[in-house]
């Protein structure tokens, strides 16, 4: 297995607010100087306003590939959330890996914490109210530029500027990209067969792997 090596360019937490009228989210997140502490749940100082759909050990940590920032300034013309990290909602803005090379079970060492890629980011039309536009959900499941999550298999604490190592890559076959493909964007038309195996992963999050359950059927 060749080392990969995510670079880290920002650590970010967040508290709900509102975005528009009725529309409550921790989507503002905003960059933390220091030693963050990354716990079983995520990280210290971050917060959910929906945790029926949010939060939780499966979606302990958010991380948004900082790769996806100049393709989304040329669909919401330069938007000035894309100005700097966090216009996702991510705890990690990292460079050196986008979804397709980052795989389903892959595991990091991040500072001294351990993670694991749990499933891929299902986006909902809190990105329209966000960014102000009615298109930007559509743009990102149309193109999956949208992240993943990472479930913390060992606390600890990182920030800021420390490598994040992949350590174990143990389905190579199963990027995020295709995961997402199959489970999010109507791929599962073309590849029953491969909904069929994702529904017995155990390493896939339970939320996934039940709909991946339903759509084998």
């Amino acid at each position: 297995m060749a080392t990969l090596v995510l670079a880290l360019d920002a650590i970010l937490t967040g508290k709900p607010a509102l975005l528009a009228p009725d529309v409550l989210s921790a989507m503002g997140k905003t960059p933390v100087a220091g030693p963050v502490r990354i716990g079983w749940l995520g990280l210290e100082g971050d917060a959910v306003a929906d945790p029926i759909h949010h939060g939780g050990h499966d979606k302990a940590v958010h991380l948004v590939p900082q790769e996806h920032y100049s393709w989304w300034r040329g669909e919401v013309d330069d938007h000035p959330l894309l100005g700097a990290p966090g216009a996702f909602g991510e705890n990690l803005a990292t460079r050196g890996a986008t979804e397709q090379a980052l795989c389903l079970g892959d595991r990091f060492a991040l500072g001294t914490a351990l993670l694991e890629i749990s499933h891929g980011r299902q986006p909902c039309s809190k990105l329209n109210a966000r960014f102000g536009r009615r298109d930007v959900l559509a743009k990102a499941v149309a193109s999956g530029h949208v992240g993943l999550y990472l479930r913390v298999l060992r606390e600890g604490e990182a920030q800021a500027g420390d490598p994040m190592t992949r350590v174990e890559h143990p389905y190579p076959e199963w990027p995020i990209t295709r995961v997402f493909n199959l489970l999010v964007g109507g791929g599962f038309k073309a590849d029953p067969a491969g909904v069929a195996a994702l529904a017995g992963m155990s390493v896939l999050a339970e939320a996934w792997r039940s709909r991946a359950e339903a759509l084998a059927r």
